[in-house]
């Protein structure tokens, strides 16, 4: 059939088979719950629909007020939201919620593409890197201020699609050591990481001495950074001891082990390692996990879903999901740089990268590998929210991507 050429099967079929196989994992944790997401999944496919007949140019149109309408609507959660779990990012509509920043991703997405495909645009240009920073940043700051730090972390997402666009990869090395600063810090005595910042600075100085400019704002550079390295080793007990108790409890499981938090942040950490690990190579069976039919892991059916793979599923079962999504992954990529449109590429990449960060920082969460933030697993964790949010992207998305294929240009 002619009017099927371009539709990518390989990408919506992986998305069927996730979404599917989820629902199933859910309705093991609980059968209601399981019920209500297929008809939260009946209506992202009403909405993808809506999406595939619709006109490829409206998203790259009205992505600006797409852009500030999940602005508005992270802003409305400090006098309107519902607090969930400690945390103020909910509206709740009778019996139904709604989580607003899943949605100010899409907006972000779409204005970052609309933006970066424009004529104006140039990293090379103060102003254009600027704006960027300012499209990614207004709505990041929002997030950490509801405080919802796990959503926060999502947004480096749109970094690594501008790095594809020439945004130098310094920035990231920045980025990683400063967090590697602070993370070792709490680890070892602070005197200790700043002086080994002190020495590896001056090894690298001794190494490009002569490939150096040695001018005043170069030299200025050098000395704020290791002094602000030094600094925030020195400071980065402190700022963990001013977090919240549940947040600095998760940080310290990384070094105390789950069993230290036991009663309090360890606890969902080491009865999912449990399940996890209980399943052995070919799992329990499905409905047959003792870990998750007695309930034992807080949030098993949303964050801590892969915990009931693992029990139930085991080793191979495991594997092939994350070997599914790491494929789906893929391919989103593969498919963005294929793209002949600036907007559909930096989508693309966009998306691609909100579904690597989810899906790394989830699972490194359930594994104990990553304190816990709250991230769900796309398409697999239960929630309304976020199953739409991820469905509308993938939608957007695969209707670009036809359009591209089907182009004439």
């Amino acid at each position: 059939m002619k009017w099927a050429e371009g539709i990518d099967k390989l990408g919506l079929g992986l998305y069927f088979a996730l979404c599917i196989f989820a629902i199933a994992n859910i309705y093991s944790v609980d059968q209601k719950l399981g019920e209500k997401q297929l008809v939260f999944f009946c209506i992202s496919l009403f909405v993808g629909l809506i999406i595939f007949v619709g006109r490829s140019k409206f998203f790259e149109n009205m992505a600006g007020i797409i852009y500030i309408g999940g602005v508005l609507l992270l802003i409305g959660l400090f006098p309107f939201g519902k607090e969930i779990l400690g945390q103020k990012n909910w509206y709740k509509f009778g019996s139904f919620t709604m989580q607003p920043v899943e949605f100010a991703k899409i907006g972000t997405a779409l204005m970052l593409a609309n933006y970066v495909s424009g004529p104006d645009f140039n990293l090379k240009i103060k102003k254009s890197l600027w704006t960027v920073l300012a499209i990614i940043g207004i709505p990041a700051a929002v997030v950490l201020a509801i405080p919802d730090v796990g959503s926060m972390l999502v947004f480096i997402a749109f970094f690594i699609a501008l790095y594809r666009e020439g945004l130098s990869g310094l920035l990231f090395g920045v980025g990683f050591v400063f967090a590697g600063v602070f993370l070792i810090a709490l680890a070892i005595p602070p005197i200790y990481v700043a002086l080994a910042v002190v020495i590896i600075a001056g090894v690298l100085i001794a190494m490009n001495y002569h490939r150096m400019s040695w001018d005043v704002i170069s030299i200025s550079g050098i000395a704020g950074s290791i002094i602000l390295l030094c600094g925030l080793a020195f400071g980065s007990p402190y700022i963990l001891e001013k977090l919240p108790k549940h947040q600095r409890e998760r940080i310290e499981v990384l070094y105390k082990g789950e069993k230290a938090f036991r009663d309090t942040s360890g606890y969902n950490l080491l009865y999912s390692k449990t399940a996890i690990g209980s399943g052995g190579v070919l799992g329990k069976g499905y409905r047959e996990g003792s870990v998750t039919q007695g309930k034992f892991v807080p949030e098993q059916e949303t964050d801590y879903i892969f915990c009931t793979v693992g029990e139930e599923w085991g080793f191979v079962g495991s594997a092939i999901l994350v070997l599914c999504y790491m494929v789906y992954i893929g391919r989103i990529y593969y498919l963005a740089e294929q793209q002949k449109s600036t907007f559909n590429r930096v989508f693309g990449y966009c998306f691609a990268s909100i579904l690597m960060l989810h899906f790394t920082i989830n699972l490194g969460m359930v594994m104990g590998l990553f304190p816990t933030v709250g991230i769900p697993l796309p398409y697999f964790s239960y929630g309304g929210s976020s199953l739409l949010a991820f469905s509308m992207m993938t939608f957007i998305f695969f209707k670009l991507n036809y359009s591209d294929k089907n182009s004439l240009v």
